[in-house]
């Protein structure tokens, strides 16, 4: 399956994904610099939402393709069975 992201749900992917990186960037920073555990953790769980969501959005736009293939019979010689399970296998992965 194909990433096909576009306009609207491609810029608030890649703007969750950046700010997850600056998040990041800003543990690491914080850990170099010798800073209260409790920021450190606050700041490490910031960043782990904003994955968590980016993963989810990416996953819906598989979703909906992913449906929209199997009504249209294009499932790339797999059933509508084995897609579905690909699919929740990969939604449960961010679970």
């Amino acid at each position: 399956m194909d990433l096909e992201l576009e306009g609207d749900d491609l810029k608030a992917v890649l703007n969750r994904l950046r700010r997850a990186q600056g998040q990041i960037a800003g543990v690491i920073r914080m850990i170099e610099e010798g800073r209260d555990c409790e920021d450190v953790v606050t700041q490490l769980a910031a960043a782990s939402r904003a994955l968590d969501r980016a993963g989810f959005a990416i996953i819906a736009t598989g979703l909906q393709k992913c449906v929209a293939d199997i009504e249209a019979g294009r499932t790339n010689g797999d059933d509508a069975t084995q897609v579905r399970a690909r699919m929740e296998k990969l939604f449960l992965s961010l679970a």
